[in-house]
């Protein structure tokens, strides 16, 4: 895998665009050769090879890219979304392991691939859990790139730049045992609004779990009428 961008700085270089230069990948889920063990899963949904919305989604601690493409589900798929699903190199993401480094240096390198290969119009960030902080925090870092954030069961957020003002949008189970409400979803959305982010927030009758119909929500608040 090539190291690209300032990873230690939670800064990604690479930029997908509506005209990549290379064959676009078939419908399907790929998995991207970006070597030293890296892990990163590509969905790309049936048709012809159109510019499409991508989103990138980090899994919860101990997760991996399966999981967050299941979690997801069809929804995406309907909607006509790309799925970048990376794994992390520990057990949950750089950050939350101690430093920013090579989670972004993966994540770079896979933009790069995509950027070669796959037409976007569009980029937002997302994730469950530790992989919804981790998109908190990666997410402002790099707001010329993402213009949307997707919290889904947050636990904290600590962005190493702010970078562009990404629309923020985060849900969270009134019943979550793993990562409570009130000190996680709610100081949050409460923290970025003072910010000056435009946060729309979502609390739910449930616990610590991604909801098919928090996924719909998601994407319709993030796409609007664009598709």
């Amino acid at each position: 895998m090539t190291v690209r961008g300032h990873a230690s700085s939670g800064r990604l270089d690479s930029r997908p665009t509506a005209t990549p230069t290379g064959a676009a990948w078939p419908p399907g889920v790929h998995e991207l050769d970006l070597g030293g063990g890296a892990e990163v899963l590509l969905a790309v949904p049936p048709g012809e090879p159109v510019p499409r919305p991508l989103l990138v989604f980090f899994h919860g601690a101990g997760g991996n890219p399966a999981q967050s493409l299941a979690a997801l589900g069809r929804t995406v798929t309907d909607r006509g979304v790309l799925v970048l699903a990376p794994q992390s190199g520990a057990a949950t993401w750089d950050l939350l392991a101690g430093r920013l480094g090579r989670d972004v240096a993966v994540l770079d390198a896979a933009l790069a691939q995509v950027a070669e290969r796959v037409p976007v119009t569009r980029c937002a960030i997302g994730g469950f859990s530790d992989g919804a902080s981790y998109a908190l925090s990666l997410g402002p870092a790099n707001g010329d790139l993402f213009d949307a954030v997707l919290g889904f069961s947050p636990g904290f957020a600590s962005p190493p730049a702010t970078v562009g003002r990404p629309r923020l949008w985060i849900t969270h189970g009134i019943d979550d045992r793993v990562l409570p409400v009130d000190r996680c979803g709610r100081r949050l959305t409460t923290a970025f609004g003072d910010a000056g982010y435009d946060v729309s927030y979502d609390e739910f009758d449930g616990g610590h779990v991604v909801r098919p119909e928090g996924v719909a929500d998601a994407l319709g608040w993030w796409l609007g009428d664009d598709g």
